[in-house]
């Protein structure tokens, strides 16, 4: 069964959503990001995606606070990222409560100090993330494309013990038009030991079912709960297995 990871993004500790990263594009859903939280535990949900939209622009861990409440008053197995650039924005994560952080920018920028934070913190607590356009990686909240292609950039962390890849297709994300199913299939076939983890344009429980049917390990959803595309009920088909 796909595991359902749903996304709480972090601005001014409020749960927001972004179109294609741009923060100019910004709608506020939650003033209390703690409250979708528990409504998404409540529908027997175990995991949740948490994004600090504000670190990523500035570099640092900012919305932690949030992050602490949320993992304080719920059981969700929370993996967070956003702006994580330093041994002690990783420490303030994880004493605030989460289970995995989810580096993307910084395993491109600084390779050895992700590295590291594998052999320090173990991979199963790390988590590549992979924003990709046109199959080269993006970087600092999507504000920057670089010419590393995506292939080459999981294999190289893959050998140092990463399994767990959130890839995101920008020109999906937000958009409600589907998810990047070839792109995904493609990622697969090439690592299929990857926990590849879907994220970007899910808009329907109908792209869910198409993810499943291509043996998608996992996917993150947003927009789709927000906009009321998906209501939270109909996910407890995919969660039977959890419950």
């Amino acid at each position: 069964m796909i595991e359902i990871i749903p996304a709480i993004d972090l601005i001014d500790g409020k749960c927001v959503r972004l179109s294609q990263g741009d923060y100019s594009q910004k709608t506020v859903y939650y003033n209390d990001p703690l409250d979708v939280a528990k409504m998404f535990e409540d529908t027997g949900i175990r995991r949740l995606h948490v994004v600090d939209l504000d670190g990523a622009k500035a570099q640092h861990i900012i919305n932690h606070k949030a992050l602490e409440r949320i993992a304080t008053h719920t059981n969700l197995v929370i993996d967070f990222g956003g702006g994580l650039k330093s041994d002690d924005d990783l420490r303030i994560a994880f004493e605030s409560g989460a289970a995995m952080i989810t580096g993307g920018s910084i395993a491109v920028k600084n390779p050895e100090v992700f590295t590291s934070w594998i052999q320090q913190f173990g991979a199963e607590k790390i988590i590549l993330g992979a924003d990709v356009k046109d199959r080269k990686i993006a970087v600092s909240g999507w504000l920057e494309t670089t010419d590393i292609d995506l292939m080459p950039f999981i294999k190289e962390y893959m050998n140092k013990g990463i399994s767990k890849v959130i890839c995101t297709d920008i020109s999906k994300d937000g958009m409600l038009e589907g998810p990047a199913i070839p792109l995904y299939q493609e990622m697969l076939q090439k690592e299929p030991e990857m926990y590849l983890i879907a994220s970007g344009g899910v808009s329907s429980i109908a792209d869910i079912d198409k993810l499943q049917e291509h043996q998608i390990p996992a996917v993150i959803i947003g927009k789709a709960i927000y906009e009321g595309r998906i209501a939270l009920k109909d996910l407890a088909k995919f969660l039977s297995d959890v419950l």
